[in-house]
């Protein structure tokens, strides 16, 4: 035992995972690198510092700091579209985690004394929720909401907690560019013309975007072979599930990252039915509108028009479901700053790649109950809380923009 404890990570895999096949010892190192992250959460509330990638005091300094109205405005407009791959080039992969009940959040207040669940029933009730999106076209000589089944949730994932998932973005990015991830994980085509080339980053399943060489149409590829879901974004579907964002009867088994650069956009699409309804898209580094229809326009390279145009702030979560994902089109005209976009679905049963196995965490997540601060404590810091938010992230709900 006293070797073993001698060895790092990558050695203790290799050890472990001998005459596992790949899967097996995909899922054992997913598995290690979980225990180290509880590991180090655990050591960063004791020391008070973590040496990983990310300082958390640092990050949580630049969150306070950001409160202000001036900085607030100047982060509002530019995202965070300086970052780029090379800023996040730690040599540890995954060596951060979020943290929360859910594993999402800020940890326990020792200044106010509250516990997770009473920071996390502050968090949920300050998530701002827009169910009412409405667009009415003729379809077949009847006047149908093409929009029902949207909802869009804003201040779901705070400042802190985006930088630790764009940080694991661009190192999936850069273990994709160098090879290391398995089978058709990674995506990077050739910028051939404008709107084309934007990085595809696919986990639990391989879907094929279009027609291959050999014939095979849009669908999930069973035989083909991806990386499992990472730890970090199975923690982001149990927030989602947790807050009532996703339903539990829906728990996305799959997701997708996709990484634009200023010009990459996504063309006009209905999601295939190979992913049960209702999906999701999570959206950070910066703003984009995303428009629907049930007919979209293309007027160029990467250029889209469209009857209603919504924006999606950072942070903030599109659930698609109803006539809002089957009848009515979406797209993303070409961006014009850096972009980061995660979209989570199911799969329906009977696509389900050859080699896939359930994740028995995510099925047993249960929804969060949310009932109002009984405590003076907790009232008073769930008001000062919500004025904090509320100064960082005022006009991020911005209406819904229609053009005739």
């Amino acid at each position: 035992m006293e070797q073993l404890r001698s060895l790092n990570r990558s050695e203790l895999l290799e050890v472990l995972s001998q005459c596992f096949c790949e899967h097996c010892e995909l899922l054992l190192e997913d598995r290690i690198t979980s225990l180290l992250k509880r590991k180090h959460e655990s050591a960063y509330w004791e020391d008070g510092y973590d040496s990983a990638s990310f300082t958390r005091r640092r990050v949580r300094r630049q969150w306070d700091s950001s409160c202000s109205h001036e900085s607030v405005k100047r982060q509002r407009h530019s995202g965070y579209s300086h970052y780029s791959p090379r800023d996040f080039n730690s040599t540890n992969d995954y060596d951060f985690d979020l943290l929360l009940d859910d594993g999402l959040g800020q940890g326990p207040s020792v200044e106010s004394g509250l516990s997770e669940k009473q920071i996390e029933r502050i968090r949920y009730s300050q998530v701002q929720r827009k169910k009412d999106f409405k667009h009415v076209e003729m379809i077949n000589g009847r006047e149908i909401n093409v929009l029902q089944g949207l909802e869009l949730h804003t201040r779901v994932f705070n400042f802190e907690e985006q930088q630790k998932i764009i940080e694991l973005c661009y190192q999936l990015q850069r273990k994709g560019r160098e090879g290391r991830l398995r089978g058709r994980t990674y995506s990077e085509p050739k910028k051939w013309m404008r709107g084309k080339g934007r990085v595809k980053i696919q986990f639990g399943c391989c879907y094929n975007y279009a027609t291959d060489k050999y014939g095979n149409p849009p669908c999930i590829m069973r035989s083909e072979k991806v990386d499992s879901i990472p730890y970090l974004f199975r923690q982001m579907i149990k927030r989602m599930v947790r807050w009532n964002i996703v339903p539990s009867t829906c728990i996305p088994n799959s997701c997708i990252i996709n990484i634009y650069e200023p010009g990459d956009c996504i063309p006009p699409h209905i999601d295939h039915h190979d992913f049960v309804r209702p999906f999701c898209t999570v959206s950070l580094l910066s703003e984009c509108d995303i428009v629907f229809g049930s007919e979209l326009e293309i007027v160029g390279p990467g250029e889209f028009s469209g009857p209603v145009s919504i924006p999606l702030p950072v942070g903030s979560v599109l659930v698609l479901n109803g006539n809002g994902a089957d009848i009515a089109k979406h797209c993303v005209p070409s961006v014009p700053t850096k972009r980061i976009s995660i979209t989570f679905r199911k799969m329906d049963d009977n696509k389900l790649p050859h080699e896939f196995r359930p994740d028995p965490e995510l099925a047993r997540i249960k929804p969060f109950t949310y009932t109002c601060p009984d405590s003076p404590v907790e009232s008073r810091h769930s008001r000062f809380q919500l004025q904090k938010h509320n100064s960082a992230e005022s006009g991020s709900m911005r209406k819904t923009r229609r053009h005739s």
